[in-house]
C-alpha cells in the first residue's frame, strides 16, 4: 500500500470513529434536551395521544380531555366552567404549552412523572396512567366571589387563616382555556393576547398595586409590636391637618369632619384616617414598617402556591414625606389581594401567618396519594395581644365604620376599605379595596381581600366600601356556610 493510499484509510478510519463518538454524544448526552426541546414535534404528540390526567375542585374534575378530528395531535385539553377557574387551572394548549397549575404539574398530568411509574415502565421507558391535582379550591366560594364581581376588573382571594388553604381565587375579566388549547385557536389566542383589559392576567396574585389606606393594618401592627403606642385604643400624637415633612403639602383626610386629630388606632382605621397612619410611618421609621411588611410577605421574591405570586413590595431608601405617604399604602407600595388576604389572615390567627397554598395533594390514576401538602407550620409575626387588637378594631371599621357593607349576620366580622389614587395627580379612577376577616359560631374563619381595578361606578362612588366589601361579604358567607 502507498503512502497516499494509507493515508486516505487513516483520515477515512478518523472520520468513522469522529461519527461514531458524535452518535454516541447524542444517544446517550444529548438525548434528554433534544426530547425535551419545545420544538421537537414528537413531544407533543405523546402529550397528547391519551387524554390528561385532571385538576380536581371540592372532589370534582373541572377539566377534561377531548378527542380531536384529524391531525396528529389525538386529544385536546376542555375545561369545566373555564372563566370560573382560569385563575387557578392556567390553561394547557397544544401550540401555546401550558401554565400555572397545568404547566407545574405538566409531568405528572401527561404521565411522564417518575412517581407513576411501576418497575417496568421504568425500564421500558413506557407512558404511565397520567395523576391528578388536587385543589384546596371551594367550588361555593370560588362561584361566590365571580359572580359578586361581576362585570368589574378586579380580583379577590379568600384564604383559611388557620391552614394556609386558598378557598377561592377570581380574576375578572377571565377567560374560557378551552378556546385556546387546540391547534387550529390563534386567532381566540391573538384576541386574548391583544385585548386591552387583559384577561389572561391572574390579577389576584400576578398584578400588585397601590393597596391604599388596607396598608395601615400593617403600620398599625407595627405601631403596637415596637410599643409606640400600647393599645388599640391609646390616643396617637397626629395633628390634623398633617403636613408632610420637608414639604408644604398638606395631608387631607376624605372626611374632613371626622375626629382624626390625635386619634387613637380604632378610631383612625374606623375614619380611615390618613394623618394618623402618614404621622405613625414617620415616627417608626421605615425600617420598622417594613420589617414588619416584610413578615406578612411584602418584598418576597419567592412566593409560590404553588403557581408564583408577583412580588409585593415596601419601598426602602425613602424620604421622610415619601415614608409619610407609604403609611397609608401609597408612594411606592404595591401589593397583590393574595398579599392583602396574608395579612389579614395574620391578624385573624392571632398573629400566625400560614403560607397560602391551593394544592392539597396530588394522586396516581387509581387515586394513591403520591405527595401530600400539610398545612405548613404557621409563623408568628406579631404578637396575640396586638393581632387581638387589631382584630377588634377591624370589628369597629365594620359595625360603624367605612365597612359596613361587610357586615354578615351571626358571624363576627372585622375589615379596612381603602381606596388608591390611581394615575399622575389621581388622575384616573381610584383602585378600591377591602380586606377582611369573618368567625362563625361554630370556629370556622376566613380571611378576603378584594380589588376592584374599574367598574361602571362613577368616579365618586368609587370607595372600598361600596364596590369591594360586598364581594368580600359573599365569599366570606360561602365560606362560612360552606
Amino acid at each position: 500500500m502507498n503512502k497516499t493510499i494509507r493515508h486516505a484509510s487513516v483520515f477515512a478510519l478518523l472520520l468513522v470513529l469522529a461519527l461514531l463518538l458524535r452518535a454516541t454524544w447524542v444517544q446517550f448526552h444529548d438525548s434528554k434536551a433534544l426530547a425535551d426541546d419545545k420544538l421537537n414535534r414528537r413531544n407533543a404528540i405523546s402529550q397528547y395521544a391519551n387524554p390528561l390526567g385532571d385538576i380536581i375542585v371540592g372532589g370534582e374534575a373541572i377539566t377534561g380531555s377531548e378527542r380531536t378530528t384529524g391531525g396528529d395531535l389525538a386529544y385536546k385539553r376542555t375545561y369545566k366552567d373555564g372563566d370560573l377557574y382560569a385563575p387557578v387551572t392556567g390553561y394547557s394548549s397544544q401550540v401555546y404549552g401550558a401554565t400555572q397549575l397545568e404547566g407545574i404539574y405538566k409531568d405528572l398530568l401527561d404521565g411522564t412523572d417518575n412517581r407513576l411509574k411501576n418497575p417496568l415502565d421504568a425500564l421500558t421507558n413506557k407512558r404511565a396512567d397520567p395523576g391528578d391535582v388536587i385543589t384546596t379550591i371551594d367550588p361555593a366560594v370560588q362561584k361566590a366571589g365571580y359572580k359578586a364581581l361581576g362585570d368589574a376588573k378586579g380580583a379577590a382571594v379568600a384564604v383559611d387563616p388557620k391552614t394556609g388553604k386558598i378557598l377561592g381565587m377570581v380574576s375578572t375579566p377571565s377567560y374560557d382555556p378551552s378556546k385556546i388549547s387546540g391547534s387550529t385557536d390563534s386567532k381566540a389566542w391573538q384576541e386574548l393576547t391583544t385585548d386591552k383589559e387583559k384577561p389572561m392576567v391572574n390579577r389576584a396574585m400576578r398584578q400588585p398595586l397601590p393597596p391604599g389606606s388596607t396598608f395601615k393594618l400593617v403600620v398599625a401592627a407595627a405601631a403596637l409590636e415596637d410599643g409606640l403606642y400600647d393599645s388599640v385604643d391609646a390616643r396617637t400624637s397626629s395633628p390634623n391637618p398633617y403636613t408632610l415633612p420637608g414639604t408644604r403639602t398638606v395631608l387631607k383626610n376624605e372626611n374632613q369632619s371626622a375626629p382624626c386629630e390625635n386619634a387613637d388606632i380604632r378610631t383612625a382605621l374606623q375614619y380611615s384616617c390618613n394623618n394618623v397612619f402618614a404621622k405613625m410611618a414617620v415616627d417608626l421609621g421605615q425600617d420598622k414598617v417594613k420589617a414588619m411588611a416584610d413578615k406578612m410577605g411584602f418584598n418576597t421574591d419567592k412566593l409560590d402556591v404553588p403557581v408564583r405570586a408577583a412580588k409585593s413590595v415596601y419601598p426602602s431608601d425613602m424620604d421622610k414625606a415619601q415614608t409619610a405617604l407609604s403609611g397609608i399604602g401609597q408612594f411606592d407600595v404595591t401589593a397583590t389581594p393574595l398579599q392583602m388576604s396574608m395579612v389579614s389572615a395574620a391578624i385573624a390567627n392571632g398573629g400566625l401567618l400560614a403560607k397560602p397554598h391551593m394544592v392539597s395533594q396530588i394522586s396516581d390514576s387509581g387515586g394513591d396519594v403520591l405527595e401530600k401538602y400539610d398545612d405548613a407550620d404557621a409563623q408568628r409575626v406579631m404578637d396575640e395581644s396586638t393581632a387581638e387588637g387589631l382584630q377588634s378594631a377591624m370589628q369597629t371599621v365594620v359595625e360603624k365604620g367605612t365597612g359596613t357593607n361587610a357586615k354578615i349576620s351571626g358571624a363576627t366580622v372585622g375589615g379596612k376599605t381603602g381606596t388608591a389614587q390611581h394615575g399622575e395627580n389621581n388622575s384616573k379612577t381610584p383602585y378600591a379595596w377591602f380586606t377582611s376577616y369573618a368567625k362563625g359560631s361554630d370556629g370556622k374563619d376566613v380571611a378576603v381581600a378584594v380589588m376592584i381595578e374599574s367598574s361602571s361606578a362613577a368616579r365618586d362612588e368609587v370607595s372600598g366600601n361600596g364596590l369591594a366589601a360586598p364581594i368580600a361579604k359573599a365569599m366570606m358567607a360561602a365560606a362560612l356556610k360552606s
